[in-house]
Formats: C-alpha cells, structure tokens, sequence
C-alpha cells in the first residue's frame, strides 16, 4: 500500500513539470497572439485600480457613482493635460537633445578612456582599454541610424497610441462603473473558500501596490529634479524620469536607473558621476526607509528571491508590462495561498 502511494506521488511530480511548462508555453502564446488588446485592457485595469479610491472618496459625499467616475476622470483628464503642456514638452524636448548629443558623448567617453588608458600604462597598471575605445568608435554610426530607425518608428506608432490611449480611458470609465459587478460575477464561479481570499488579496496587491509604487516615483522625480539643476547636469528632468520610473520595478528599478543615469553622467565627467550617484542613493535610503514603510506597510510582501523569479518570468511573457505587473501577481497568489491554508487550519481545529 504505501509503495502504490510512493509511486503514485512520484507520477503526480513527474507529470506537474510538464504541464506546468505546457501551461506558460499556452499562456506566452495567448498573449503574443492578442498583445495589444491584452495591454490595453490591462493598462486600463491598473487605471481603474487606482481612480477607484477618488471615486470611493466621493460617493462618501453623497454624491452617485457615475458622477464621481465622470469628476475623476475629467480631473484626471484635465492634470495630464496640464502635465502635458508644462513637463511633456521639456522631457521630449530635453530627449531629443540627448539622443542628438549621443554621438558626442560617446566621442568624450573615447577620449577619457584614452587618457585613462595612457594613465594606467605611465603607472604599469595592467589594463587595455585601446580596443574598447576603438569599438566605442565604430558603434557611434551604428547608433547613429539606430536612432533614426528608430525615430521614424515611433513617428508611425504615435496615431496608435492616441487610439489606444482612447480606448485605455473608454475601457476604465466602464470599469470603474461596471467592473464591480463583473469581478463579483467572475469571483462567484470560484469556491468561497478560493474567491474570497482571492478578491481580497488581488485588491490589497494591486491596487496598494500600484498607489505606493507611483507615489515613490514621484517622491524621487520631485526631489531629484532640483537636485541635478543645481549639480548643472545637463539632462536633469529626463534623468530623475529615468530614475522615478525605475520604481515601478519593485525591488530593483530604483537601483537600474541610478546605475544607468550615474554611467551617463560618467562619459562627461566622473565628479558630476559622484555627485549624482551619491545624491540618488542618498534619496532612495530615504524614500526605502522613510516614505515606503508608511506607503506599504499593509503590502504583502515577498522573498526577494521569488520578486527576481516573477520579474523574470514576467520579463518573458510579456516584456516591460510582464515585468510591471509581475510582483501584484504573485503577492496575490501568496496571499491567496496563505488565506486558503489559514482556513484550513482554522477547520481543522
């Protein structure tokens, strides 16, 4: 009886990882397949999330559900105009510079690696960097069509992002009025003891998640700012964006965009590196133990490993939104994991 019940355990394990693998393999296809209807109903989903707390503060005013989704949307509608005439034009603006100014940046970081280079032989230090500095040269017209390739890409996607953004702000409306019923709909075809601790976990992760998450990034993009004028950088709004949209990568966006902002800086001039490097770590210590334990204090949170296996997985199913995303789905599946085993123990007692 109990070699029937090994063997039995053993078929059970030897045929979860296929299936398993079977079922991401489905899952990266569905996606790929329908990629573009996927995000935009996830982007508006997210958006939904968070205008939903507004919406909530409103209807405590007494006043109906459709008229605080019409006054948050249209207040929303209404800041990302005000954004987008006041810090759009200076970030693309402030972009285009940078991209134009690529070739000459790699030129200076050639010439300051020669001088290092000539500085590490006059001190007998074993390093070459003549061959990197070569290489650093013939990437500068590579890079130089790879950017008008991919200027002109962008310029042919811009109409269907308007149309998409369109839909993403349609999509919510409907969702912050008709999404509630829809969810309890779906979380009714789920066993109690499964949809409850479901529903509940998904809003904590996602909605939680989300509102922390920007408000940490804007906590860095505000801060910065200032800072890098007043270090004379020479991007200062487009590198603090760098730096505070790292944040929505839980765990490691943060440090990603120091590092790359910090080696930008680096091919001018290594002072300025300095500067900039130390003031960013010294704002994100900040932001990590002053701003985000209040902001996330009711989180679920996860081992670091199991964020690095989620963001990779994410990575890979569905590229940057894969990697947005990531971290929400798998708290929600801890946290419904977690509820369902406290139920079962709190019966068996």
């Amino acid at each position: 009886m109990r070699r029937s019940n090994s063997l039995q355990r053993l078929l059970i394990l030897g045929l979860s990882g296929p299936i398993v693998a079977l079922n991401f393999w489905l899952l990266y296809s569905i996606f790929h397949y329908f990629e573009r209807a996927i995000t935009v109903l996830a982007i508006a989903a997210i958006l939904a999330f968070l205008l939903n707390y507004p919406v909530q503060f409103f209807e405590r005013a007494r006043i109906t559900r459709t008229q605080a989704v019409l006054l948050v949307l249209l207040t929303t509608v209404a800041l990302c105009v005000i954004i987008g005439v006041t810090v759009v034009p200076v970030a693309i603006s402030q972009t285009t510079q940078f991209l134009n100014g690529i070739p000459g940046w790699l030129e200076a970081g050639q010439k300051n690696l020669l001088r290092f280079d000539l500085w590490a032989k006059a001190h007998h230090l074993p390093l070459a960097l003549t061959g990197l500095s070569s290489q650093i040269n013939t990437r500068i017209a590579g890079s130089v069509q790879l950017l008008a390739g991919q200027a002109v890409g962008f310029a042919l996607g811009t109409l269907n992002g308007l149309l998409d953004l369109v839909l993403v702000v349609v999509l919510a409306f409907y969702m912050l009025l008709y999404g509630a019923s829809v969810w309890r709909g779906l979380i009714n075809l789920l066993p109690p003891h499964i949809g409850i601790p479901l529903s509940v976990s998904l809003h904590l992760n996602f909605q939680n998640f989300f509102i922390s998450q920007l408000l940490l990034g804007l906590f860095m993009i505000v801060t910065l700012t200032p800072i890098f004028i007043f270090f004379n950088v020479t991007f200062p709004l487009l590198f603090a964006l760098l730096i505070g949209m790292g944040e929505l990568i839980p765990f490691v966006g943060a440090t990603l965009g120091i590092s790359l902002v910090t080696l930008l800086v680096l091919i001018q001039s290594w002072r300025l590196a300095l500067l900039v490097a130390a003031a960013s770590v010294v704002m994100q210590q900040i932001k990590d133990n002053l701003v985000a334990p209040r902001l996330m204090s009711n989180f679920i949170g996860l081992n670091p490993i199991w964020i690095f296996i989620a963001l990779l997985m994410g990575a890979e199913i569905a590229g940057f939104l894969g990697v947005v995303v990531a971290v929400p789905i798998a708290g929600t599946i801890k946290g419904t994991i977690e509820a369902i085993q406290m139920s079962k123990q709190g019966q068996g007692r």
